[in-house]
């Protein structure tokens, strides 16, 4: 089997992490090309006894890394409650991401960051205490089946948010979004008979600037690369924890001055 062939089932989740990681698709998928391209020329190398999948996060790590450590230090010049967050470093933010929402083990997660499996778990700790602390916000859901936006509610609110509406349709959702200049919108794809999700996100995004994380049974197919597609992704049936990790990752890129929106 080719490295390509090895390596292409995983490519979308890939994006979806590498996105998730920068707060940019752009620079999300830009980072990707990048490691295939290290990949394929034999400047990274993967080794013997590790999966593809494991393998291929590790070298985007590695390709990532020396750009992420060198923001890092640039913001921790600062001495704001938003600067120090932002000087949250991207291996913390890492572990957080590769263990809620890609699903890896600690273990796994470790060898992807070149750490310990204990340094990974302190890391999440550190990480989503102080994601949680600082960006608590106020969240509209956009949700046609009833017991999934009840879901959602409870954990936004466990995690410290302001729940202030849920909306079932398009036009529901713009008015709704209009009227209360929500922080952050989770939204479902499919409204059913309700309209897009995708459409309801697009006429809120003409009114403000705000975080947007889109809900789907079938998110590799917003993870192809190809078009303008979502920065992030949960994954239907969701889990809490990646709840968790994705809202705090979105809120990370889009600072304070949205919660008083």
């Amino acid at each position: 089997m080719s490295i390509n062939q090895a390596l292409a089932p995983h490519l979308p989740y890939l994006r979806r992490y590498a996105r998730a990681l920068t707060g940019s698709q752009e620079t999300g998928d830009a980072a990707v090309r990048e490691t295939l391209g290290s990949l394929l020329a034999a400047k990274l190398r993967i080794d013997e006894g590790v999966s593809a999948r494991v393998a291929l996060y590790r070298s985007f790590q590695d390709t990532w890394s020396t750009v992420s450590d060198q923001a890092s230090r640039e913001e921790c010049g600062n001495a704001g409650p938003e600067s120090r967050l932002k000087a949250l470093s991207a291996p913390k933010r890492a572990a957080v991401l590769l263990t809620s929402v890609e699903g890896f083990n600690l273990d796994e997660a470790g060898y992807i960051l070149g750490a310990t499996a204990k340094d990974v778990e302190q890391a999440i700790i550190d990480a989503q205490d102080t994601i949680d602390r600082m960006l608590a916000s106020r969240v509209l859901i956009i949700e046609d089946e009833p017991i999934i936006a009840m879901d959602l509610e409870s954990l936004l609110l466990e995690l410290g948010h302001e729940v202030v509406g849920k909306a079932a349709t398009r036009d529901e959702a713009v008015s709704m979004a209009r009227a209360r200049r929500p922080g952050l919108v989770l939204a479902d794809i499919n409204l059913g008979e309700g309209g897009s999700g995708i459409d309801a996100v697009s006429d809120i995004l003409t009114s403000f600037d705000i975080p947007i994380i889109f809900v789907t049974a079938y998110p590799e197919k917003l993870l192809t690369g190809e078009r303008p597609e979502p920065a992030y992704l949960i994954a239907k049936p969701f889990l809490p924890e990646t709840v968790q990790a994705t809202v705090g990752q979105a809120l990370f890129f889009h600072p304070q001055r949205e919660k008083a929106a």
